[in-house]
């Protein structure tokens, strides 16, 4: 028989803060994390402005040794899977240290190291550059130290799938718990692409905005939005099996019940206009529930034209004319884009939602585009009773990742 899986415990660090209780707080708030770029000099950058990770000290949650050498995307990881394990109380020991797996994913992995390491290249030459820039630059560099801070040895993995990343690592781990692979694992994203290559190669594709204005820039569903905000920060949940859960006497916070993947094999970059490859997505991780449960939808929601209202359009083909009566909100009008930890982070988000039964707003949503025409949420937390709720995340490369999660009963 599959077994049930439930969330346990879960941390972050965000642009917002530095765990998930104050980023929650800030969220249901409507504050943005949004500002200028302070990480590097950006005066003779298009884009100007970011969500990033302020004040984060890494030898809080590692060895200052480990923390020299581990990039900050890796840095991130670390802290949000420490802060997970303490959340769930978890043990990690002999007994069950092979039979707990570590799925961490990251979009472009340690590129602020790498670019470092490139400067010293073409500066000081080969002999120079530093022994430890390959581990501190490949993706699994974060799974692969959480591993050896923690002391799990079962699967480990790190998942690659631009902005779905986050939602991936947690469906694949889902899905390897409830076939009975795992007992349980750690799962999430994490990135740190705020670095002048990162800012300069998103807003050369086109993706971001070039509105310098922070306090306007990031407006999900809004007539007036051309492009996201790039943010930074990691989030990891603990799953495990009900079975376990329950006999350790662990607090159950909510459950997996649904994970749906499909690619749009259609452009590298840009959404498939119809969204019919997000809308199987959304029908398969519905798996079987009736689209009368669901009371909330954390959208991917990037403030993109087109994936906006391509998100928009499959939210409306796959649920019916209920869609209109679900609230759906994007955190990214707050929080930036966190890349790969984005989709980890909203799926926590949705637990929070079932939870303290807030809805967090879509801020800056002044000007609503007669082709998203959904609610919104518009620049207010809602108070709503919800007891399940389904969180998209689409991303480079035509992936449309859902999650669907409920309360516990």
């Amino acid at each position: 028989m599959p077994e049930r899986v439930v969330i346990t415990g879960y941390g972050a660090v965000s642009p917002l803060g530095l765990n998930l209780e104050d980023t929650w707080q800030k969220l249901i708030m409507g504050n943005s994390a949004i500002d200028y770029i302070t990480g590097f000099e950006a005066d003779n950058f298009n884009v100007r402005i970011a969500a990033e990770v302020k004040d984060f000290d890494p030898n809080a949650f590692m060895e200052p040794r480990t923390a020299r050498y581990t990039d900050r995307f890796a840095q991130f990881a670390i802290a949000a899977s420490k802060q997970a394990i303490e959340h769930s109380k978890i043990t990690i020991d002999d007994e069950n240290r092979y039979e707990t797996g570590i799925i961490i994913g990251s979009g472009v992995g340690g590129i602020g190291s790498m670019e470092h390491q490139v400067g010293v290249l073409n500066e000081r030459g080969p002999s120079r550059v530093s022994p430890f820039i390959v581990p501190m630059m490949i993706c699994d560099n974060a799974s692969g130290r959480v591993s050896i801070e923690t002391g799990i040895r079962g699967v480990n993995l790190s998942l690659v799938s631009a902005c779905s990343t986050g939602t991936d690592s947690i469906g694949i781990a889902y899905k390897m718990i409830k076939h009975g692979e795992l007992k349980a694992a750690l799962a999430g994203g994490t990135d740190a692409s705020v670095t002048p290559i990162g800012v300069a190669g998103f807003a050369k594709a086109g993706a971001l905005t070039r509105n310098n204005d922070p306090t306007s820039a990031s407006r999900p569903f809004d007539a007036n939005r051309d492009g996201f905000v790039i943010g930074e920060g990691a989030a990891v949940v603990v799953l495990e099996t009900l079975t376990s859960a329950l006999h350790r006497g662990a607090t159950i916070l909510a459950e997996i019940v649904g994970y749906g993947a499909t690619s749009d094999a259609f452009h590298i970059t840009q959404p498939l206009a119809s969204g019919e490859s997000a809308v199987r997505a959304i029908e398969l991780a519905l798996n079987g529930m009736s689209t009368e449960e669901i009371g909330y939808i954390n959208a991917h929601g990037t403030s993109t034209p087109l994936n906006d209202a391509s998100e928009t359009r499959a939210i409306k083909k796959s649920i019916g004319s209920r869609a209109y009566s679900i609230p759906v909100s994007s955190i990214k009008s707050m929080l930036g884009h966190m890349l790969g930890a984005a989709g980890a982070l909203e799926a926590i988000v949705c637990c929070k939602v079932i939870q303290e039964g807030l809805i967090p707003p879509t801020i800056n949503l002044n000007s609503p585009d007669p082709e998203c025409d959904l609610d919104y949420v518009p620049n207010v937390c809602r108070k709503a009773k919800v007891d399940a709720c389904l969180t998209n995340s689409f991303g480079f490369g035509g992936h449309n990742s859902v999650l669907a999660i409920k309360r516990y009963s």
